[in-house]
């Protein structure tokens, strides 16, 4: 079986590299209630679960090329700057799991 070796560095390998929305422990958060509030929330109605689906979108919207004067620029992803990034995927993922787990429907019509 061959090996695969990696020639370069990753910033997690970094002694102080943190994740996006990273908070140190015993660090005041603003955002912490609203963060519950959205972790909270129990997907177990049809009509909510294809709202949420329907409103939170499974890519980034705002990653895109763009042409200008001939050339082309590439917007990168910038979801993950949003403060409540994981929370909201995670709430996507709880309504997709119910509509396809509890009610058996096909959900990949949201599905990138």
């Amino acid at each position: 079986m061959a090996s695969i070796t990696h020639h370069h560095s990753h910033p997690h390998h970094h002694r102080n590299y943190h994740p996006p929305n990273y908070k140190r422990s015993g660090s005041f958060d603003i955002l912490q209630p609203l963060r519950r509030l959205v972790d909270g929330i129990t997907v177990k109605n049809v009509r909510l679960a294809h709202l949420i689906c329907r409103v939170i979108p499974c890519c980034c919207p705002f990653e895109r090329d763009i042409k200008l004067f001939g050339k082309t620029y590439h917007i990168p992803a910038l979801c993950k700057f949003n403060p409540l990034y994981n929370e909201v995927v995670s709430l996507r993922l709880r309504a997709l799991s119910f509509l396809s787990d509890e009610c058996g429907e096909d959900v990949t019509q949201y599905i990138c």
